[in-house]
């Protein structure tokens, strides 16, 4: 059998690249595309930053973890304590919930989500942990398990302590992680309004305070902070042209800065960029002939969906090639490995993703593999 490498022609539009980067003033910031993880702009990602309530991110994270174990449930009530309502007399972002009432998680997720309540996060961190400070523990633990490097929590809010720490890469690989692995209640960040009706007062209605969900740029989350040591800073997703972008900025001098430098990275990305699927996971897509085999194809998939994010004007450049010694030999058995998928990409380092049989394939009966054998001899032809 001979090794053989397939080159395959996808067809790609592409426009001309039109600046080196978004014009932002940030003082730190990334922009991350969701679905191949590619950094398409970072400036000083990894300065330690005060996350103020994009801490709120981890907190949901938490939340929904215990939700999607089935360990509680959004109807669950949680006994407001004096801990809880004082945080609603401070001064900070409140959902202004009342001593001793009995408030659901799914109300109390909607005031940290939707309007950013500090009192709400006390009351949901003592509720599901008995304290604050054991519920940041909670919060530590996921913060290594998804590997943030550069982060420690100290409260639920995020609140200023200067022990309560991180930096804008980290806060996007929690958000992609929040995303993607709790798409339903990833839900509750794009809603624009929360009226809580509180118990022995009128109905109390705010928005959002997630500026992008006000412009028509298709965000759909995630978290505003603002701290007078830190400034303004947001985590913000959108979704256009079949593509996930996430970006965080630290250190926005204003309210609008925050918004216009959040929404121009966005635009920059979409009108430089671009993010093609190259395979999805556990789809059968390429085809290899076989030898000797009871079929005569054997498709092959990969374990993993393969993205490429890459300059528009470089998409001329993108290579993808398929590599394995064949026909493949029967008997092939499910899972087996067959070839590598080959991505080169501009600027990247050579990738190589290894292709499994999509089903087994069995070999063909003795007389017939002499018949095969005998007319490959002769006529070099499978």
């Amino acid at each position: 059998m001979k090794q053989k490498i397939t080159t395959l022609f996808i067809s790609f539009l592409f426009l001309t690249q039109l600046n080196a980067e978004p014009k932002i003033q940030a003082p730190t910031a990334i922009l991350m595309d969701y679905n191949s993880g590619k950094i398409l702009f970072e400036r000083d990602a990894d300065h330690q930053i005060y996350p103020a309530s994009m801490t709120k991110i981890m907190t949901a994270i938490i939340v929904f973890d215990l939700l999607k174990q089935e360990k509680i449930k959004l109807s669950d009530e949680v006994i407001i304590s004096e801990n809880a309502w004082r945080m609603s007399k401070s001064g900070y972002s409140s959902m202004f919930i009342m001593l001793n009432d009995k408030v659901s998680i799914e109300d109390l997720l909607r005031g940290i989500i939707v309007v950013s309540g500090n009192d709400a996060c006390v009351a949901l961190a003592e509720g599901i942990a008995g304290t604050e400070t054991a519920f940041a523990d909670m919060m530590n633990e996921k913060a290594e398990e998804i590997g943030l490097v550069n982060t420690n929590f100290t409260n639920s809010s995020g609140i200023n302590d200067p022990d309560n720490y991180s930096t804008v890469r980290d806060i996007a690989i929690m958000s992609k992680y929040l995303i993607e692995n709790y798409p339903s209640y990833y839900e509750y960040f794009k809603e624009t309004e929360f009226t809580w009706d509180r118990t022995g007062g009128d109905p109390i209605k705010q928005g959002n305070r997630n500026p992008l969900l006000y412009k028509r740029i298709g965000a759909d989350g995630i978290k505003t902070g603002y701290l007078a040591v830190e400034k303004y800073s947001l985590a913000s997703s959108i979704v256009g042209e079949n593509r996930r972008l996430i970006a965080v900025g630290s250190g926005f001098v204003t309210k609008q800065a925050r918004s216009d430098e959040s929404a121009r990275m966005f635009r920059w990305a979409l009108r430089n960029t671009n993010t093609y699927e190259i395979a999805k996971k556990d789809v059968p897509k390429f085809k290899f002939k076989t030898w000797l085999g009871k079929e005569n194809i054997v498709e092959g998939l990969l374990k993993e969906d393969i993205y490429v994010t890459i300059q528009k004007k470089e998409v001329k450049d993108l290579k993808v090639k398929l590599e394995y010694n064949g026909p493949i030999k029967a008997p092939i058995k499910k899972g087996q490995q067959i070839g590598n998928l080959i991505l080169e990409s501009p600027n990247e380092e050579v990738k190589k993703f290894p292709i499994y049989a999509s089903k087994s394939v069995k070999k063909v009966n003795f007389f017939k593999s002499l018949f095969l054998s005998f007319n490959y001899m002769i006529w070099g032809d499978v």
